[in-house]
């Protein structure tokens, strides 16, 4: 990455677009050097730990530079991309000056106006420049550093690279101390990281004169025709992240119950025939969330959240429906917001958003957020039922099982019914067996008879 140092150029940094993240990996440029922007133009895409999110420019000007590649995961406060704010032509690259001879005199740090910035930067605004390394003089060779026994000192400087090629050891499991740098005044390349876990080359067998030294272990490889590995970041990394610490945090119990539908799937086509619904996603999966929203209402005490830094349980007294979704970058969860004031074509109108909105990729980190009881369905899959994690921060999720015919004692006849397992998880730190008991069997009776929506509700 190079550092424009023109004034009339701007310098933007990588945003914290959610809240406490650290890292971003850019996805897509949308511009290129040379390229007029005008402030609020979206310049790139990049994906964060929760979703894919486009990044606006805030302010005018023509790109001079783009400092990372797609694919590159950069750091929160790093800059991405140099704009002329004057609206002069890109100059032509220039190459680096070679070293000097000489240690020259350290400069005096200068402070850095601060830049426009968006919500949630958190960036520093001021920095320092780095010492230039001192080269020894043609034709003199490098006395090594003598440590107190007249022997050289083993040198405890952190190797040279730049934050990609950081990025990268790390994903391989490469030590940059074991790698040979080839770039200038030994800055550590991508290329060089590769050569490092790239298989040594087949060599003719020595004559055995003497025994030879032993050789430094050859770094960790494997077959690319048998295995494949993917990096762990962005979405998967979050996900994997929160489930562990939920898992071994919230005391996890799972209740099940099976219950027949058919009730509730002749009412789903109905209403697809009903003109308020006209336009509107219409399936068992908006009658299921209403009867979970009737049950909450029903048993407060289910929409909570524990606090452990104050040792309460927050009750909330809205409810942010969370509806987990599979895409093709990892499970999300965004919700609805205040999903318990809505009338059922609204909560439809809002269940239809949302899942266009996460098979586009374009969910925000806010939509993400606040969420306060979950509903998983696992059933689309054709799986009966499962034991699911709690989202971190709630108190409950809801997994339903897939939907088919089943022999079912109806009215002391066995008839072919629609039928389908739930499964609700709960933390018991907060909910104890009987309100849990209580809201899935809520659920349960709302889904036999939905004529409880209207006398419940």
């Amino acid at each position: 990455m190079t550092t424009m140092t023109n004034a009339s150029v701007r310098e933007f940094k990588m945003p914290d677009v959610g809240e406490g993240l650290t890292e971003a990996e850019i996805l897509k440029w949308y511009v290129q050097p040379g390229d007029t922007v005008t402030d609020g133009q979206v310049v790139c895409e990049v994906e964060t730990a929760k979703a894919a999110v486009e990044l606006p420019i805030p302010y005018d000007g023509v790109v001079r530079e783009l400092h990372f590649p797609e694919g590159t995961t950069v750091d929160v406060g790093t800059s991405i991309i140099a704009v002329d704010v004057a609206g002069g032509a890109a100059p032509a690259p220039q190459e680096e000056a070679p070293a000097p001879t000489e240690e020259p005199a350290e400069p005096e740090e200068q402070p850095v106006a601060r830049q426009p910035v968006l919500v949630g930067y958190g960036v520093a605004t001021s920095s320092t420049r780095r010492r230039p390394r001192k080269t020894p003089a043609p034709g003199t060779a490098a006395q090594p550093e003598l440590n107190g026994h007249g022997a050289p000192a083993v040198s405890q400087e952190r190797p040279l690279a730049k934050p990609p090629v950081r990025k990268l050891a790390k994903d391989l499991g490469v030590d940059l101390t074991t790698v040979t740098p080839t770039g200038p005044d030994g800055i550590i390349t991508r290329e060089d990281v590769h050569a490092a876990v790239a298989p040594p080359a087949p060599q003719e067998a020595a004559p055995a004169a003497a025994a030879p030294a032993a050789a430094p272990a050859a770094p960790v490889s494997y077959d690319t025709a048998r295995e494949t590995r993917i990096p762990v970041k962005g979405v998967r990394k979050a996900t994997a992240a929160a489930m562990v610490g939920s898992a071994f945090t919230a005391p996890h119990v799972t209740e099940f119950v099976t219950v027949d539908v058919t009730r509730t799937m002749k009412l789903v086509e109905e209403l697809k025939q009903d003109k308020e619904f006209t336009g509107l996603r219409v399936n068992p999966l908006l009658l299921i969330a209403k009867a979970l929203l009737v049950a909450i209402r029903r048993n407060p005490e289910i929409n909570a959240s524990w606090d452990e830094a104050a040792q309460e349980i927050v009750v909330k007294h809205y409810v942010n429906l969370g509806i987990a979704a599979a895409t093709p970058r990892g499970l999300i969860v965004p919700n609805i917001k205040d999903a318990h004031a809505k009338t059922l074509p609204q909560l439809a109108e809002s269940l239809g958003e949302l899942v266009s909105t996460a098979r586009e990729g374009k969910t925000s980190p806010s939509a993400m957020q606040a969420g306060t009881v979950t509903i998983t369905n696992v059933g689309v899959f054709g799986v009966d039922t499962g034991t699911p994690i709690l989202n971190p921060g709630e108190s409950a999720i809801l997994a339903v099982g897939a939907i088919k015919p089943q022999p079912w004692v109806h009215k002391g006849k066995v008839k072919p019914r629609q039928v389908t397992t739930l499964a609700l998880s709960f933390d018991h730190r907060l909910v104890d067996g009987e309100l849990g008991s209580k809201v899935l069997a809520d659920v349960a009776a709302v889904l036999e008879q939905p004529k409880r929506l209207i006398t419940w509700a």
